[in-house]
């Protein structure tokens, strides 16, 4: 990378060392609970208004990269961060750091899971799986309002249900992106998004171009390679870097993509998957660390501390490779008019796989009786209503679980 900073530009920061950028996001890969929208707050009152690594105006930009790009939203704001506050290895620090705490606790959590028996043990997990129905509602209501403000988008987004329901697996969610931002080339080109201010990346167009290179090449080309290989650990990174690059919206999306990749390839039973999905709420840090759980409770191995550490890097990399792409570019491109439509279709596709997601696997496999529906109703009440921290409901819906399970 080379360093392409300007000095005339009052939003480009100063710079600092990787050892600091490390202890500020160890702080907040600690403290910020709440999903990717909460941490973008707490980075905005820790980074830019106590350190001030960088003006709003800056921080804005970053946001709006983040959220045009597929990729966990949060983590990409954080490791953009940390290389314009300390150059690669600031960006390597960042999102160790911020990573770091909930993928440990979730790894802990995927060996205690197992040890789960009679029927406490099953009630905490029955509860896990419960408020996970609760917290993916909560995401598919935000985001359909967010992101399918009018009919144009909503019906993109149910338009995307149906593709799901005719073609199941990975190839229907790709189905549904890829329509969807077509579709919205033809609908969606007169909904102007404001520009914010630009701001110079120390990353040159050579290197972006060799990142956007083989963000591609992994993508495609993992699949041709898993099939000519008998490699198990192949295939597992394979699956988790297909599932962090179709991620667009939020962390939340990641949900049906993984459910794709290791819940019907065999490899991680129903409840085993939604119990972890459920236990990712209650930790601070980002949504992808699901991943580190999956990867240690993986039906073949490689799995255990291993699996977790390749699941990890996989569902993480692709959002990465394609942002340091991007960046390089992005003041111009994002100014085109059907760059600006094709996000918006692609957005709204991404409102209909959650949806779908929510009523099968989320829905069908937790909600069996009217007592698990009323505590998954009270629980997005909670969430929805009372606006009660994420980790409050989850304990709450656990020990509810339990509750059921012992009457």
């Amino acid at each position: 990378m080379t360093d392409t900073t300007t000095s005339h530009d009052e939003s480009q920061p100063t710079r600092g060392s990787a050892g600091e950028v490390f202890a500020a996001f160890f702080k907040l890969g600690l403290t910020s609970f709440g999903g990717p929208i909460a941490h973008l707050g707490y980075f905005r009152d820790e980074l830019v208004l106590r350190r001030k690594w960088i003006d709003d105006r800056g921080y804005a930009d970053l946001v709006a990269l983040s959220q045009f790009l597929p990729g966990p939203a949060s983590s990409q704001v954080g490791f953009a961060l940390g290389l314009l506050r300390g150059g690669p290895l600031g960006a390597l620090a960042a999102w160790t750091a911020f990573t770091l705490p909930s993928a440990i606790l979730l790894v802990l959590f995927a060996y205690g899971a197992a040890a789960f028996g009679g029927p406490i043990g099953g009630g905490i997990i029955t509860g896990l799986k419960i408020v996970a129905v609760a917290i993916v509602a909560q995401a598919v209501w935000g985001m359909a309002r967010n992101l399918c403000p009018d009919r144009e988008r909503a019906t993109i987004a149910l338009g995307a249900v149906l593709i799901i329901v005719l073609v199941a697996g990975a190839l229907g969610q790709v189905l549904a992106i890829a329509i969807g931002a077509a579709a919205s080339l033809l609908v969606c080109r007169n909904h102007h998004e404001p520009i914010t201010r630009h701001i110079t990346f120390p990353v040159s167009r050579t290197f972006g171009a060799v990142s956007l290179v083989l963000f591609f090449a992994l993508l495609f080309g993992l699949p041709i390679v898993t099939a000519g290989m008998s490699s198990q650990g192949l295939a597992v990174f394979g699956s988790f870097y297909r599932a962090g690059s179709l991620v667009f919206g939020g962390g939340h999306v990641v949900l049906p993509l993984l459910e794709t990749e290791v819940v019907q390839s065999g490899w991680i039973s129903h409840d085993q998957f939604l119990a972890g999905y459920g236990a990712a709420q209650a930790v601070p840090g980002p949504l992808f660390t699901f991943a580190a759980y999956l990867g240690t409770l993986l039906g073949p191995e490689p799995n255990g501390l291993i699996g977790a550490g390749i699941a990890l890097i996989a569902v993480f990399l692709p959002g990465f490779l394609i942002l340091l792409g991007v960046i390089p570019f992005w003041d111009s491109f994002r100014k085109r008019e059907s760059a600006q439509a094709l996000m918006r279709g692609a957005n709204a596709a991404v409102v209909g796989i959650l949806g779908a997601a929510l009523y099968d696997p989320v829905f069908t496999s937790a909600i069996t009786g009217p007592r698990q529906f009323a505590l998954a109703l009270a629980c997005f009440v909670l969430l929805m209503a009372w606006k009660a921290a994420p980790w409050i409901v989850v304990l709450l819906a656990a020990a509810g679980g339990v509750l059921i399970s012992l009457t």
